[in-house]
């Protein structure tokens, strides 16, 4: 039921704000001997590559993902997402899943957004007791904005879905880097 809810919510969200900018936002001008390659031409890829390693531990993550710019204001997008973590005789986790993203960008250097993102987490607890083993979903819906320079974007999100227990998340609070070529 809490699957539906967010799912609902984000959807709602996301039409709510598509809409409440005016219709000429999303007028372009299309010329008439429109080709379908003029679709790859508002197609940007991008997402981010992670690594970390040190005394026993590994985090590798990967997180291609590509937004459709429906003009200068408006994108939205799809992603997926992997990411491996390892601290040697403790914790092992395998992540992964997809998002799905919504940006604004009210004036060039400010871009908002909201990203939902489902991820499937399987994950192993190693100690002296005994291991423990955890397979569920993790849901996030994060709101967030930033400060924009051309194709990077420097900001924040926060996820309205933390909670302290049961989320593989420890803040609210995620700094981002997003970066579409």
């Amino acid at each position: 039921m809490k699957k539906n809810f967010v799912m609902n919510l984000t959807f709602l969200l996301t039409i709510v704000v598509l809409f409440s900018f005016k219709s000429e936002i999303f007028a372009q001008q299309i010329p008439e001997n429109k080709t379908k390659s003029d679709f790859w031409n508002h197609v940007q890829f991008g997402g981010g590559l992670g690594l970390g390693f040190g005394n026993g531990y590994a985090d590798i993550m990967i997180a291609p993902s590509a937004i459709y710019n429906f003009n200068e204001y408006v994108a939205l997008g799809l992603g997926a997402q992997y990411n491996y973590v390892k601290q040697r005789d403790f914790y092992s986790a395998n992540m992964y899943g997809g998002s799905l993203i919504t940006l604004i960008n009210p004036i060039e250097v400010v871009q908002i957004s909201a990203e939902l993102e489902q991820l499937r987490i399987n994950r192993t607890y190693e100690g002296t007791f005994g291991s423990a083993s955890q397979d569920f979903w993790n849901t996030a819906l994060f709101f967030g904005a930033g400060y924009r320079n051309e194709n990077i974007t420097l900001g924040i999100r926060y996820n309205i879905l933390h909670r302290d227990r049961d989320n593989i998340y420890a803040e609210p609070f995620m700094p981002f880097v997003r970066i579409f070529f």
